[in-house]
């Protein structure tokens, strides 16, 4: 497995990441004994880095990834936990905002150490920048925890370069999480700048724009109860049909290359500098085993040219989350 560093002064990571979301919710029904198999698969093929969420099936996605943890031939110290807090959930699964106050960042903590079975984590983020409370205090608050040990380094997620700027003014960044695909391209313009300039690393999630991208997303396919994708503005209608269409174009790069569209998407975002690790939410080992072999994947300038032309930054038709999702988004408001 090829490494990457978390920027200038965080931990070592597997070239991909595996996040887990998907594993516990928002992506229709799950098999656990699947997911544990995949987990293990991952850490096995030498993938280090696991992304969760606090509120991901409130606890549920931390639970699995202790069970799995617990019963890989890995183990806890072959893993770099990654762990966005801040989402408030009712009982209903409903959202109800983000809470980003020193008192409530220790709160998240606790619970999460305890459901993960651990010490420590290794990268602490919130998962969206509480509006209410300055992103300095927040990050302060996840620095305390640095210093007491419980944390080993602080993330970012979905904030705009102004945001990222502030908060590491107050301590070390090790990286930002925020979406980044062929679909997905806004941050090239302000975000990655100031990460580089700042020695922040990316970790990308989306990289496959949720399944858009993978190649095995077809027009008539029905999405489960309790899929958010069936509310994405890109996979509705008209742009769901201009989005296959772009990755239609891209099938045929990857059959050159005798790949799979969703190698060819992850090799892209690969390409895109040593300082990227995306995320790929594989649920299966057979798709974890594809994504996979993205790593395999050479992009030349030729092919990074006809990429380019298949899809042009911008291409994607549609948001990438419903217009009440998107003012959360501290990245989208500057």
């Amino acid at each position: 497995m090829h490494t990457r560093t978390l920027g200038t002064n965080g931990p070592v990571s597997s070239a991909i990441g595996l996040g887990c979301m998907g594993m516990s919710a928002l992506y229709g029904e799950t098999d656990r004994g699947e997911s544990i198999a995949t987990i293990h698969a991952a850490l096995d093929a030498g993938i280090t880095l696991l992304d969760t969420g606090d509120f991901y099936a409130m606890g549920h996605n931390e639970l699995l990834i202790r069970e799995a943890l617990e019963s890989s031939r890995q183990g806890r110290d072959n893993a770099l936990l990654s762990v966005k807090f801040g989402a408030l959930r009712d009982p209903d699964g409903g959202w109800s905002g983000h809470d980003g106050r020193p008192e409530a960042v220790k709160n998240f903590l606790a619970y999460s150490l305890q459901r993960l079975g651990t010490d420590h984590i290794d990268v602490y983020r919130i998962a969206r920048a509480d509006p209410a409370v300055p992103i300095e205090e927040t990050v302060g608050a996840i620095a305390e925890a640095v210093q007491a040990g419980h944390v080993r380094h602080i993330g970012l997620s979905e904030v705009g370069a102004d945001t990222i700027r502030r908060a590491a003014s107050v301590a070390p960044i090790s990286d930002l999480q925020i979406e980044y695909s062929l679909f997905s391209r806004d941050i090239e313009q302000r975000i990655l700048p100031t990460c580089r300039e700042l020695g922040i690393a990316v970790t990308a999630y989306g990289v496959l724009s949720r399944g858009l991208l993978s190649g095995h997303w077809t027009r008539d396919r029905q999405t489960a109860a309790g899929d958010f994708r069936s509310g994405s503005p890109r996979f509705s209608g008209e742009n769901l049909d201009r989005n296959l269409g772009l990755v239609d174009a891209l099938r045929q790069i990857a059959d050159a290359k005798g790949a799979t569209v969703a190698q060819i998407a992850i090799a892209w975002v690969l390409s895109r500098g040593e300082d990227i690790v995306p995320l790929v939410g594989a649920r299966r080992r057979d798709r974890l085993t594809e994504a996979l072999g993205a790593l395999d994947v050479t992009l030349d300038a030729e092919d990074l040219a006809a990429i380019e032309k298949a899809v042009p930054a911008g291409a994607a038709a549609g948001e990438r989350y419903p217009t009440a999702q998107m003012s959360y988004l501290d990245s989208e408001q500057q």
